[in-house]
């Protein structure tokens, strides 16, 4: 058989995986690489090696995982933050912001082992941030030095079902004020309330103290109207007890939260405008800006794992993927019109999606398929393509983190658990999906040098900046950077 000589006009496929060796019947296999090492695709089809990385500070502990979160406060005012072991610091400009010659710096609660399960999500200068362990936070920022993390004082709820019990309340007064002991007919409060809202008769108060099962020192926040005893009473959702929310977003002028450790499978929506609003008017006249309580009915427990605001509310769950909705076409979500239908059946893991155009790109609950979630007028309904099925083998060993750059030339990146960064240049419109895998230089033990996180923030400039945070083996200690990519060179 004559030798034929195939033209080869453009890498759009990427590294394909070496289970596709020898299918020259696909059509993307003229496009694709058998390697792509330190090369990015454009999406015109050209392959260039990727730029280097920028040096800018070693984090405070080289010894302990670290993890980078973005920050936009404006266009002009973007902010990478590092967050390790019970603290927080700053880097803009492609530098750390110091404070009297040493690195800003404040505290924070989070432990090594909860980094990456921190989730996020900001409006303006104010960034709320949730984890299951700890009492949601929210950091502001009013000038370079000048960050605060304080508690976020959720007002009058979210609060779990009323009490269906005979146990009754009795206070010790109605009125606003400290020092207040509600007092329980039995068994009712434990010592990790303190800090719980509990909400009785028609008002709600602050647990202050704990001093056995039945009885407890209060704040009351709301006159309760009566002191007597009553059965109407119940507690507060978001407890050290029972759990604090897992996911945040927001979505329609309200704040979203999800996934307590007792209630997986619950959303909590804040009064419409008010973020901070919890107040569901329970045994009110239901209004519709009130705050929302929603429970996913499922045959199994589907564990919230990601919120992503697109046309609708996403919800994915470790089982599947729902969209909520309001009423009609184009309704708001309401307290009396919300609906949540389930869309697919993938399941989710337990890292933050990333919104990409009209699409929701998420990973898979065994962290080895990234998923495209999008609108498909064909079937009236969301469809979750598999990213990776040209190419399994990029992902091996499971992905930790993602974070998507759109300028310039729009590039999902993905942190493996094994250190390596892959990445995919993704233009779902002109079906460029490809894959390529980058190494650092240096080396962490007798290996490569290892990536364990990445974030990006956008810039007025031509591209977004990709910051990484490198782990080497440097004179024989272990050593974490922080570095950042360098633009690329267009002419």
């Amino acid at each position: 058989m004559a030798r034929v000589a195939a033209q080869l006009t453009n890498f759009t496929a990427g590294e394909l995986s070496p289970r596709l060796d020898g299918r020259n019947d696909l059509s993307k296999y003229p496009a694709g690489c058998k390697t792509l090492e330190n090369i990015v695709i454009y999406p015109h089809g050209a392959a260039a090696r990727r730029p280097g990385t920028q040096f800018i500070a070693e984090v405070k502990t080289s010894s302990a995982k670290t993890r980078l979160i973005p920050f936009e406060f404006s266009t002009t005012q973007t902010y990478i933050l590092e967050f390790g072991n019970q603290y927080m610091r700053v880097y803009k400009d492609k530098g750390q912001v110091l404070s009297g010659g040493s690195a800003f710096e404040i505290s924070t609660p989070y432990l090594t082992a909860e980094l990456f399960d921190i989730k996020f999500a900001q409006s303006a200068d104010v960034m709320y941030i949730t984890h299951p362990s700890h009492a949601t936070r929210k950091l502001s920022r009013t000038g370079h030095t000048a960050w605060t993390l304080t508690t976020v004082d959720f007002t009058n709820g979210p609060y779990l079902d009323t009490n269906t019990s005979t146990t009754t309340i009795t206070a010790s007064a109605h009125t606003v004020g400290t020092g207040r002991t509600f007092t329980a007919s039995a068994s009712t409060f434990v010592s990790t309330d303190v800090g719980r809202l509990i909400r009785f008769r028609d008002g709600y108060a602050k647990v202050t103290g704990f001093t056995d099962a039945t009885i407890v020192t209060v704040e009351i926040l709301k006159d309760t109207g009566s002191s007597s005893a009553s059965t109407d009473w119940s507690l507060g959702a978001f407890s050290d007890t029972t759990g604090h929310p897992s996911c945040v977003t927001f979505f329609e002028q309200r704040l979203v939260f999800a996934a307590t450790l007792n209630n997986p499978q619950t959303i909590y929506f804040s009064k419409s405008g008010d973020y901070e609003n919890m107040d569901a008017n329970i045994g009110g006249t239901v209004a519709d800006d009130d705050a929302i309580v929603y429970t996913i009915a499922s045959n199994q427990v589907n564990a919230i794992r990601f919120l992503s605001p697109t046309r609708t509310l996403i919800i994915g769950t470790a089982g599947g993927e729902f969209a909520v909705y309001g009423g009609g076409d184009n309704d708001a979500i309401t307290p009396t019109n919300i609906i949540i239908k389930k869309q697919s059946n993938y399941g989710g893991a337990n890292v933050d999606a990333v919104p990409v155009a009209n699409a929701t790109l998420f990973l898979q609950r065994a962290k080895r398929k990234i998923r495209e979630l999008a609108y498909n007028f064909d079937v009236d309904g969301y469809v979750a393509p598999d990213l990776t099925i040209l190419a399994e083998h990029i992902t091996q060993g499971g992905i930790t983190q993602m974070a998507y750059q759109e300028e310039p030339l729009s590039i999902i990146y993905a942190v493996r658990e094994d250190g390596e960064l892959v990445a995919v240049t993704y233009q779902r419109d002109q079906q460029v999906v490809a894959w390529h895998r980058h190494i650092f230089g240096g080396s962490f033990g007798t290996g490569n040098a290892v990536c364990e996180s990445v974030a990006v923030i956008p810039t007025d400039l031509d591209e977004y900046e990709v910051y990484v945070i490198i782990k080497r083996t440097i004179n024989g200690a272990t050593k974490r950077y922080v570095e950042v990519l360098n633009t690329f060179d267009f002419t």
